[in-house]
């Protein structure tokens, strides 16, 4: 078993990637400013490209958020820096397109044909992050990866194959690619990564990446549960494999299945365009706009189908006065879906969004829409993206805001405080966000920006 190790090198230089903070300059660094009688002005040509960019917030002592000097400050910062409460640039060669947030850990990856496409950083003791070789020992792996660095997918053609997207849960990852399939790799002591249980594995130092197959045509989007995995086909089949003590693989049973399978019950015959998962409650939309869900139902998340606590297989969830849903999430405890409005409504127990009385529901509740920037002025502001971690919601808008709340665990939410918060809260980004993602307590965001 490998050793306690932790990744303090300068690899990012080969990697194609480097750190950088989003900031002021300290006064030992901070350029002379120039007197000036007047205003000074910036501006940005008509012809300008916008520029991708990365945000990163939350708990940082796991290595997470890819900034080694919060770990291990440098000689410009006396004190570590447990704590990142509002977003911060970690700067990339590559444009990122995919990233994924796991319990401590993060993924992220680019859709370049180069050899270097998937880059990983945090908690790595079940080599969720792959294979990171020390610098004292080719036989050792770091159990901390404290800034982004290269995971080597087995690719037979890596200069032809690109990662579409990537999903992390407690300690596994999946890799999903446009020519190659769907990888796996970190802990698979429930069947969650798609392959044989191994009796007493060691997952620390393990040089495994798995090649998952079984599927009935292409893999088009992966979810990571807290220990099960599922996958949506080109076809819009669900197939799922892992940990099925809460019914959370949809697979009729509550046993665990090291190999995928395809999902019955409620979705048979049913074309799925999203899954979503992130605890042990799972969520699939339909093309045509109805909402399936299988798992735990103890925070009332399936209470409209089901008295249990528990549910195997999926059931169709119907959602009165919603209208057509087009995009799901669901948490730890809770669930939130957006219909073709982008009005989004949410239920289940904890910080629901609609202020400090509403902490459980077993119906959809609609967050008012004023609450996402829609008045008389901008009366089209939608809800385009949803995104939920263990204990907390994030939400894009057409216009490129992001709005989160929930529990603000470890400084997660970067809004600046610690507090919780009870309605969507405007996080402070210097561009338009495309996409997030969220995770138990730390966040990241990718962003364009024309400046």
């Amino acid at each position: 078993m490998a050793s306690l190790c932790v990744r303090l090198c300068s690899r990012h230089i080969r990697s194609g990637l480097q750190v950088s903070s989003y900031g002021t300059h300290s006064k030992a660094s901070r350029p002379q400013e120039k007197s000036s009688s007047g205003p000074v002005f910036q501006y940005v040509g008509q012809h300008r490209k916008p520029s991708h960019k990365v945000f990163v917030w939350g708990f940082s002592f796991t290595g997470a958020l890819g900034i080694p000097s919060f770990v291990v400050p440098d000689s410009g910062r006396k004190k570590p820096r447990k704590y990142q409460l509002t977003p911060y640039r970690l700067e990339t060669a590559e444009q990122i397109s995919s990233a994924a947030c796991g319990y401590g850990f993060t993924l992220i990856a680019s859709s370049t044909k180069d050899v270097s496409k998937l880059w990983g950083m945090g908690l790595n003791k079940d080599s969720q992050l792959g294979f990171q070789r020390t610098q004292h020992s080719r036989h050792q792996s770091y159990d901390y990866v404290l800034e982004p660095s290269p995971v080597a997918l087995p690719l037979v053609e890596p200069l032809q194959t690109r990662v579409v997207q990537v999903s992390c849960g407690r300690a596994h990852s999946l890799v999903l690619t446009d020519k190659e399939g769907v990888f796996s790799m970190g802990n698979n002591a429930y069947g969650q990564c798609g392959r044989k249980i191994v009796d007493d594995e060691v997952y620390s130092g393990s040089h495994i990446i798995h090649k998952i197959e079984g599927f009935s045509s292409r893999v088009t989007q992966v979810a990571c549960g807290q220990d099960h995995s599922l996958f949506l086909t080109e076809t819009g089949k669900v197939f799922a494999c892992g940990w099925g003590a809460d019914g959370q693989t949809g697979l009729g049973h509550h046993s665990i299945s090291s190999a995928p399978v395809e999902l019955g019950g409620d979705l048979s015959g049913v074309e799925v365009q999203q899954v979503s998962t992130y605890g042990d409650c799972s969520l699939a939309v339909s093309r045509d706009g109805q909402l399936f869900g299988w798992g735990n139902s103890e925070y009332l998340q399936l209470a409209s189908v089901t008295e249990a606590t528990q549910l195997s297989s999926p059931r169709r969830v119907p959602l009165k006065g919603c209208g057509k849903v087009v995009q799901a999430a669901c948490g730890g405890t809770q669930v939130a879906v957006i219909n073709d409005k982008g009005e989004v409504f949410v239920w289940g127990y904890g910080i629901l969004g609609k202020g400090p009385k509403l902490s459980e529901s077993s119906a959809p509740e609609m967050i008012p829409p004023t609450l996402f920037g829609r008045t008389e002025f901008n009366p089209s502001v939608s809800v385009s993206r949803i995104r939920c971690g263990l204990n907390h919601f994030a939400a894009v808008t057409d216009r490129g805001e992001l709005f989160v709340w929930g529990k603000n665990v470890r400084g997660c939410l970067g809004i600046g405080r610690k507090e919780d918060q009870y309605f969507p809260w405007r996080v402070t980004v210097p561009g338009q966000v495309v996409d997030v993602a969220c995770g138990v307590d730390h966040m990241v965001a990718l962003v364009k920006s024309l400046l």
